[in-house]
């Protein structure tokens, strides 16, 4: 059964550990992740993006598919479904679809017309039982064609929004989305900190979860992220192990086209990428 996010958060926030947003795009993806968890007893949070919603042919696909999988596969851990960067249309397509939660991105907008939005969206969303996330500064890189530069976002305005009774907060602290570059200054520890003063118990998130060194997420985690967010490097484990695949001809060998086993390797190695990140969130036997 799908859950709203807003208990696992609040109990990882208290155990001093996050929990993983892996972000799904299919059906091996979904299964992955799914899989891991319940082998290494974790709570989990499928996120979908609007343009990989749209990939799957909608959310109501994308909700079907997770609810059925989830039933079929027999998880007993508590995982959510959770709309990614969604926009004030996209959230109540997900609301509508059946998600458990979703994230409103308003960061892109006055702050005024922010705090607007999220405030009726999370009315709504509380209403319905379930979470909502909101953001207060973008987060760098490109998420489905938005460009942000990895501000860093304004403590007071942080807490305006976390006193809505959002149920977790993604405030952009240098983070990007994406491979990081080589001159990427690193995480801002000082506006994580003073962001936790204003905002105490709110869990808070960090997006871009891919290539930010070890200690950097232990430190994170410390100062209050309960929740971080994987996608490109599970899209880069699986095309890695793809290619070689391919490269090493197997998909010419006997049935190796066969889409199931074809796929078998790339579907490997992103649930060996969630184990080693459910290991370094410290959310394995959580749940």
């Amino acid at each position: 059964m799908l859950v709203s996010a807003k208990e696992m958060l609040d109990k990882a926030k208290a155990g001093h550990y996050a929990v993983g947003q892996f972000n799904i795009n299919n059906l091996e993806w979904t299964k992955a992740i799914l899989l891991t968890a319940q082998e290494l007893n974790s709570p989990v949070i499928l996120g979908v993006s609007e343009g990989a919603g749209k990939y799957m042919t909608g959310f109501k696909t994308v909700a079907a598919m997770v609810k059925a999988m989830d039933e079929e596969l027999g998880i007993t851990v508590p995982v959510a479904l959770h709309l990614d960067h969604g926009t004030y249309e996209g959230c109540y397509k997900c609301i509508k679809a059946g998600f458990t939660s979703i994230m409103f991105d308003g960061s892109h907008y006055p702050f005024e017309e922010n705090l607007a939005k999220s405030t009726e969206l999370v009315h709504v969303a509380h209403q319905l039982g379930l979470s909502i996330e909101c953001e207060v500064g973008s987060i760098g890189g490109e998420e489905d064609g938005v460009v942000g530069m990895g501000e860093c976002a304004d403590p007071e305005e942080c807490k305006t929004i976390a006193d809505l009774g959002v149920d977790m907060l993604a405030a952009g602290i240098g983070n990007i989305h994406g491979k990081y570059p080589e001159n990427w200054a690193g995480l801002s520890f000082e506006t994580l900190d003073a962001i936790q003063q204003k905002t105490g118990a709110m869990p808070l998130v960090l997006h871009g979860g891919t290539g930010i060194p070890a200690d950097m997420i232990k430190k994170a985690i410390e100062l209050g992220v309960s929740k971080i967010n994987v996608n490109t490097e599970c899209q880069l484990s699986f095309a890695d192990a793809t290619r070689k695949y391919v490269e090493a001809g197997k998909d010419l060998e006997g049935k190796g086209f066969d889409p199931r086993k074809l796929l078998a390797p790339g579907t490997d190695a992103i649930k060996a990428t969630v184990k080693e990140k459910m290991e370094l969130f410290g959310s394995v036997g959580k749940a």
